[in-house]
């Protein structure tokens, strides 16, 4: 899982990025307006958690930018604003939801998880797909009924193989996904690669169908038969 916080006050956004770590979400951070306009035009997230005042800008215009370039990412706005007028205006410009300052780490992870379940997996804990299920929150995956063993880094594969079904995922995206923006950095994605080796080697043992197709070119996507 990949978020982006938009915060400029540095002890609140390490504070999130150390708090959500051990949960197995991979944090970005944009110190202020210009910074997160650049990555949000450059990179895809699951979430972001957007504060409203930045030094350099209003959060409220990064808002109408992601509805203008028809992003897709669930958002969270956290603040020191508690008016019912920034509030009413935040979720009219597309937020998903409003955390007022300052808040609770833990409170906050569980509204971030629960969006993130909405938007990809009809809000379940459990993502099922045929044979496979996959527990979001205790990070465990069975294939009729049986536990594999499977690292963090497989189990974020699958979910976002699965939460994007049907759609083919370049390697860049999965590496973004995986690794964080600086991904694009590396000289190769052939880590990718042998993520990808793993889990279907993983899967077909337990007695999974295949359900990874490599598109040849492009990347790779999840499909049922």
């Amino acid at each position: 899982m990949k978020i982006l916080i938009i915060e400029d006050e540095t002890e609140i956004a390490d504070g999130i990025r150390n708090y959500f770590k051990p949960n197995g979400i991979h944090s970005e951070v944009a110190a202020n307006y210009k910074e997160a306009l650049l990555k949000i035009g450059s990179y895809d997230y699951d979430c972001i958690l957007l504060d409203l005042m930045l030094p350099d800008g209003d959060g409220f215009h990064i808002l109408r930018e992601l509805k203008k370039e028809n992003k897709t990412e669930g958002v969270i706005i956290i603040s020191a604003k508690e008016t019912l007028d920034s509030r009413l205006e935040g979720f009219n410009l597309g937020a998903d939801d409003y955390v007022t300052k300052p808040f609770h780490l833990a409170e906050l992870l569980v509204r971030m998880q629960a969006l993130i379940r909405r938007k990809n997996f009809n809000g379940s804990n459990n993502v099922v797909f045929n044979e496979i299920v996959v527990d979001i929150l205790s990070k465990t995956v069975s294939v009729n009924g049986n536990k594999l063993d499977i690292t963090k880094k497989e189990i974020d594969l699958m979910l976002f193989l699965i939460g994007n079904k049907n759609k083919v995922l370049s390697k860049g995206a999965i590496a973004e996904h995986l690794s964080g923006d600086m991904a694009d950095m590396l000289d190769n994605h052939d880590f990718i690669y042998a993520h990808i080796k793993n889990l279907k080697k993983k899967l077909a043992k337990a007695g999974s169908g295949d359900y990874i197709r490599t598109v040849y070119g492009l990347g790779y996507k999840w499909e049922d038969g």
